[in-house]
């Protein structure tokens, strides 16, 4: 999890974290969109995602109840949180007040 705290804590940009698991369907439902999301918000925010089975720590942590859980990170503050599946323009319109910018 060290790799996971220092992004959080260091990164310059705000770092958009999605809780996920490789048999949850909704997750996959997600990750093309979080692919697009990335892609748009080059150099705005970092993407980044953390499975938790494989992180349980960091998945009780930030209590991580339901899958996906997408949390936005910036300077290890918790800007905004949000579970489910969410369309791209509806998750860059909740993300852009975060990022100063328009995307």
């Amino acid at each position: 999890m060290s790799k996971f705290s220092n992004l959080i804590k260091n990164s310059d940009v705000p770092v958009l974290v999605d809780f996920y698991a490789d048999w949850c369907q909704p997750c996959k439902v997600m990750a093309p969109t979080l692919s697009k999301v990335a892609s748009r918000l080059d150099g705005k925010l970092k993407v980044l995602k953390v499975n938790v089975d494989k992180n349980a720590a960091a998945a009780q942590k930030y209590q991580i109840r339901g899958i996906p859980t997408l949390i936005l990170f910036h300077k290890n503050k918790i800007l905004w949180r949000q579970s489910g599946v969410v369309p791209e323009a509806q998750l860059i319109r909740q993300l852009e007040p975060f990022l100063g910018v328009k995307a």
